[in-house]
């Protein structure tokens, strides 16, 4: 059964438990990197979750939840409209 958490209830949680909803619920969408982090973006249905993830400490070092559109900008050099397109419903 999934659970529908707010962001707001996300944003309250401790770490390790942010780190569970993202594992059990979350919908891996793609990476980027910023500096020496791979970031990776989720959706969780409710909101989008970054974790930044650090291959030197090999650790996550920070958890950033966000719902506005906006926040997708860094990953919109990720995205490719030739894949869209091949995607898309006849």
């Amino acid at each position: 059964m999934t659970v529908m958490h707010t962001i707001t209830d996300f944003r309250l949680m401790p770490f390790h438990k942010k780190c569970d909803v993202i594992t059990f619920n979350g919908t891996y969408i793609l990476q980027r990197t910023l500096a020496d982090c791979k970031v990776f973006l989720y959706d969780t249905g409710s909101f989008f979750a970054e974790v930044f993830y650090s291959p030197k400490y090999q650790r996550v070092l920070m958890i950033n939840a966000f719902d506005k559109v906006v926040g997708l900008d860094p990953y919109l050099d990720e995205i490719s409209l030739e894949d869209l397109n091949s995607k898309t419903c006849m």
